[in-house]
């Protein structure tokens, strides 16, 4: 699933062509991509034929695209394997095209919005925007002090200059959960998957079953500032593509995964010490790390 970096990426690249731009026309081809719009097909289209752009904003694995002239925006989740990507106004259909935006750009002219999704876990949908509880911007790209109502769940981000260090270590240090299970929780911190998770965890020496409660304040701070400079890395590099189902905007994969340390590396020598990196069953999933650099910390008697 895209985290952070990905999510973030597709963000970047959607702003310049989209902010300002008049939707013209909507073609939903696969009403399957509107699972998170409560309301019909018909309604989406009426509610975003018409309306300006306004910014791209993004929290967690979130996007949203507010519209002028009303308290809404159009959301975007990406689920598995979505894509939004940019194309030209008479371009073919892309393979897996469940939803087209035609707009129209001062500067750039036409453009289609193409969301596409192989497995139709992601979705769009029109929603409403909510005062955010501590008046700071409610995500990244935009400084309104607004969010989704479905997004108004999601906590903020380690990048978020809103994001509250204090109360994060806080609820950590209160958890006899695993630290891993903690990051994951969108709830607490957004924006990191099993990806970025294994790989702060071994940035930080982290044990990913270690306890919440057995981690010092310092021990917390030390894996915030890792998880902090993995997502920028990340960012940089233009997010992890394992395959062709997480692209940018023109279809072009990312490349952090040159430096993964952890993720998906079992078998292969740490970096810091040669042991094997294992593989362990994680909830429905797995993780990834070194039994030598990453032991387990207990609480202290």
């Amino acid at each position: 699933m895209p985290e952070l970096p990905e999510v973030e990426v597709v963000r970047a690249g959607l702003a310049p062509a989209v902010v300002d731009a008049r939707v013209d026309a909507v073609d939903v081809l696969d009403e399957r991509a509107l699972t998170r719009h409560p309301q019909s097909a018909a309604d989406f289209v009426g509610r975003l034929e018409g309306r300006v752009i306004t910014a791209a904003a993004r929290r967690g694995k979130f996007l949203w695209l507010p519209l002028a002239g009303g308290a809404d925006a159009v959301i975007a989740h990406l689920g598995m394997s979505g894509q939004m990507l940019l194309r030209a106004p008479d371009a073919d259909a892309e393979r897996h095209e469940r939803i087209r935006l035609h707009i129209e750009h001062p500067q750039h002219g036409r453009l289609a919005i193409v969301f596409a999704d192989q497995r139709t876990f992601g979705s769009l949908a029109v929603d409403e925007l909510l005062d955010t509880p501590d008046a700071a911007p409610g995500g990244h790209g935009s400084p309104d002090a607004r969010v989704p109502s479905q997004v108004a769940h999601i906590a903020r981000d380690a990048l978020d200059p809103a994001f509250d260090e204090v109360a994060f270590t806080a609820s950590v240090r209160r958890r006899a959960s695993a630290i891993k299970r903690i990051l994951l929780d969108q709830t607490l911190v957004s924006g990191i998957g099993n990806i970025y998770a294994d790989e702060s965890l071994w940035a930080a020496r982290i044990h990913p079953e270690t306890e919440g409660r057995a981690l010092s304040v310092r021990a917390v701070h030390r894996l915030l500032d890792e998880v902090r400079l993995v997502l920028q890395k990340a960012l940089a590099e233009g997010g992890t593509s394992f395959d062709a189902q997480y692209v940018n905007v023109n279809g072009q994969a990312g490349y952090f995964t040159r430096y993964l340390r952890s993720y998906g590396r079992t078998g292969q020598p740490c970096d810091r010490c040669g042991t094997p990196i294992v593989r362990e069953r994680f909830m429905n999933r797995s993780s990834f790390f070194c039994r030598r650099c990453q032991r387990v910390q207990r609480i202290a008697s």
